[in-house]
């Protein structure tokens, strides 16, 4: 089971918190090798059963590539941002880690796919973020999330933290009909917010539009990819969408941290909740 991963190489400079997700019980947790997974309840699968089915987003946009924002020729793109993740998911608003899978029109969440793996004994998966929520303009919080194919069967593991937590991984198997089976042809970073029908759409992020500054700004840092031969690739250069810039805004920005800078995905805005 112990997978055979190069790790992403990453320069460790933050000046922010991070948090632990372990979650210790007071009769000391999971049993020995045990791991740690939501009772599914009859309400949980009501709850799966009514969220809204996936879609692909098919769209034209451009490169934007390197400090002088240089964009390339427009393209056709395929995003898997499809998803939908709201409260009918977990029956509250709270913040949490979750995994989605999607092949065709299956879908799943969390446990409730049954081919995700978990190894590890203390990080469950639908892990509520509880207090750890950034503050605009205050305390900044944020996770390290990585996902990486076995070199040697193929798998897809899910790592977490500065120390790659191995939470589990996605058979090679289950990819056979896909991409995956190989590796990845995209990668999404970014956020996603969604509304049922004739509901006004969601703020996301801190609920502002971006303005370049990740003491503000809802981000994703630290954007590097693996090639085929296990080199670290900094990620320099990637298409960003919006579906409505009235309403959300996204940006792909080099940043400084003192004496270094690397790339930002910068992204959030009111939704339709300032037209209220």
């Amino acid at each position: 089971m112990k997978p055979n991963l190069l790790r992403i190489n990453q320069n460790s400079s933050a000046s922010t918190s991070s948090k632990s997700l372990k979650q210790l019980s007071e009769d000391g947790g999971c049993p020995s090798e045990t791991v740690p997974i939501k009772r599914i309840t009859k309400d949980d699968l009501i709850r799966h059963r009514h969220m809204p089915p996936p879609e692909n987003v098919p769209f034209d946009d451009q490169f934007v590539a390197g400090t002088n924002n240089i964009s390339e020729p427009k393209e056709r793109y395929m995003s898997s941002q499809g998803y939908k993740v709201d409260p009918i998911l977990y029956g509250d608003f709270k913040t949490r880690l979750f995994i989605h899978f999607q092949a065709s029109e299956v879908h799943c969440f969390n446990t409730l796919c049954p081919d995700f793996i978990q190894v590890d004994s203390e990080i469950p998966l639908d892990v509520s973020y509880e207090d750890h929520i950034s503050q605009r303009g205050g305390t900044i919080w944020e996770d390290t999330m990585y996902i990486e194919r076995d070199l040697v069967n193929g798998n897809w593991w899910l790592l977490l933290e500065n120390d790659y937590t191995e939470i589990g991984f996605w058979p090679r198997k289950i990819f056979t009909h896909t991409g995956l089976a190989g590796f990845a042809k995209s990668i999404n970073w970014g956020g996603v917010a969604y509304s049922p029908t004739d509901v006004p759409e969601p703020p996301m992020g801190s609920s502002f539009f971006p303005i370049e500054n990740s003491g503000y700004d809802a981000y994703c840092k630290k954007i590097a990819v693996l090639d085929v031969k296990g080199k670290t690739i900094a990620v320099d250069k990637t298409i960003t969408h919006i579906d409505n810039p009235n309403l959300y805004k996204v940006l792909f920005k080099p940043l400084w941290v003192g004496s270094k800078s690397s790339f930002y995905v910068l992204y959030g805005g009111p939704g339709e909740s300032a037209q209220v």
